[in-house]
């Protein structure tokens, strides 16, 4: 068996970096303890390090393994940073991912080559992710998200629910659970004359401070709500901002009626092509929501 099939040894600098990582993270759960949050210091602090520590005592064998390492090291220590606020990293993890391992590749390759000088180019793959930064335009920061439900109510109840407001529910869709993605935790308001207002208040967290969102009906016609947002102070403000609301319904037989919700957002995250669709989904999945908080299930 040849040298290049050798596992890696542990060395010096892989035991100093795992100290470091295991002494940070001791003072972080610590103190996350000692505020009353003992539960959030297992779960974002106390995994994350371990993994982190696990890390660094795995020498990588190449050079994509050694990125993966230093990669994932940096992002789980940013999460152990942001406590419940890994949302965000998690959202972003694919992308940095796939900008290490892409320049590692690029990098290579040119290495192989034996055309060193080609190494030149490797800055233009900043490109794609300037955009938004001030130094490259954005593209389509105004999306929208359209989702359609056939709930089993006549078109008179439907009017009668919405009548009556959204009020809180609990949240069944995966994607926002998992990633902890805030959801209003308190809802009020009624009505559907214009004028009328909701209000969806929202908790703080390690995101930010909570806030809320005020949607005022703008246009109400038989079968069509419109609502425009006069306020919006809420912990998703930093991600979007919300422009107008559109909700239409109607009959598709004597027991059931067709929902339709489009939102018009102002997408606050670049790069468009990585972000825009995520955002999309989220939103999309944050609609839903909204209906099941207006009993049309």
């Amino acid at each position: 068996m040849g040298d290049t099939d050798e596992r890696p040894r542990r060395t010096r600098a892989n035991w100093v970096l795992a100290g470091m990582i295991a002494a940070c993270g001791l003072a972080l759960f610590v103190i996350t303890v000692s505020q009353g949050h003992a539960d959030s210091a297992l779960l974002f602090v106390a995994l994350p390090v371990l993994l982190a520590v696990a890390l660094a005592l795995t020498p990588g064998r190449t050079a994509h393994g050694r990125v993966f390492s230093v990669t994932t090291i940096a992002l789980l220590l940013a999460a152990v940073a942001l406590h419940e606020g890994a949302v965000c990293v998690i959202l972003a993890a694919p992308l940095v991912y796939a900008v290490a391992h892409g320049t590692t590749a690029v990098v290579e390759a040119f290495h192989r080559s034996g055309r060193s000088y080609a190494i030149l180019v490797v800055p233009l793959l900043l490109l794609p992710g300037l955009e938004g930064s001030g130094l490259a335009p954005r593209f389509d920061p105004e999306q929208s998200v359209e989702v359609v439900r056939v709930v089993a109510l006549p078109a008179d109840q439907v009017a009668a629910r919405l009548a009556g407001g959204p009020h809180p529910v609990g949240v069944r869709s995966v994607p926002l659970r998992l990633l902890g993605v805030p959801t209003p935790g308190q809802v009020a308001g009624d009505g559907l004359d214009p004028g009328d207002r909701w209000m969806f208040g929202y908790h703080g967290s390690s995101h930010g401070p909570g806030g809320h969102l005020l949607a005022e009906v703008a246009t109400h016609e038989p079968g069509h709500l419109a609502f425009r947002f006069v306020e919006d102070t809420s912990i998703t403000g930093r991600w979007l901002a919300f422009e107008h609301a559109d909700l239409r319904w109607r009959p598709v037989d004597p027991g059931h009626t067709e929902v339709r919700v489009r939102v018009d957002f102002l997408r606050g995250l670049d790069p468009s092509w990585y972000f825009g669709p995520l955002q999309d989904v989220l939103l999309g999945a944050g609609v839903g929501h909204l209906l099941d908080m207006l009993a049309l299930r």
